[in-house]
């Protein structure tokens, strides 16, 4: 088991956009298997390689009964369904807020082996393929969150016991809320 330490709010890594992976070789296969490691380490959902502090497209996620991992992601939404709930990040431990997201969505992408793949996400998958997809983005999932929410989060990051006082930012995602480019 290779458990790596995450990430937290305030490294610029969580804010600088991955670069698409091109060579599925034994490298890629050790990174998957640390992010999943330490992803079920941490007893997360979904862990993204930035927050490892490496700069490729890739994540790998454990909820709601499916596990698996995605190389170069996208998304779509399957419909207009939005789902409102509790959300929270292993590079913000320890905090959660109401953030609204697809509710349906499916995802493409590659394994680790360059064979292609397809993820049909609800509820708590579609919620976690848009969180790590956002990572891989550089976005933040207090980014996502309503001014009022975000001004009342970014107080208690800042409150937060690890958090080490770097200055926050805010990304606009390059993704709406359903998949598409803004």
């Amino acid at each position: 088991m290779t458990v790596q330490p995450i990430r937290l709010f305030g490294d610029p890594v969580l804010r600088t956009p991955a670069t698409e992976v091109v060579d599925f070789d034994r490298e890629l296969a050790t990174l998957v298997k640390d992010l999943w490691d330490t992803m079920e380490d941490q007893g997360g959902a979904g862990l993204a390689a930035p927050q490892l502090g490496v700069g490729l497209r890739v994540f790998t996620y454990h909820c709601d009964g499916f596990a698996g991992h995605l190389v170069n992601p996208t998304w779509t939404a399957v419909d207009d369904d939005k789902q409102d709930g509790e959300e929270g990040c292993l590079s913000i431990p320890g905090l959660y807020w109401e953030c609204v997201r697809a509710k349906n969505v499916v995802a493409r992408g590659w394994n680790m082996h360059g064979e292609p793949v397809q993820v049909e996400g609800t509820d708590l998958l579609a919620r976690c393929i848009q969180h790590e997809t956002d990572h891989l983005d550089g976005v933040l999932f207090v980014d996502r969150l309503d001014a009022a929410t975000r001004k009342a989060a970014m107080k208690e990051i800042r409150a937060a016991e690890w958090f080490d006082g770097g200055l926050p930012t805010i990304k606009q995602s390059p993704h709406s809320l359903f998949g598409g480019a803004v």
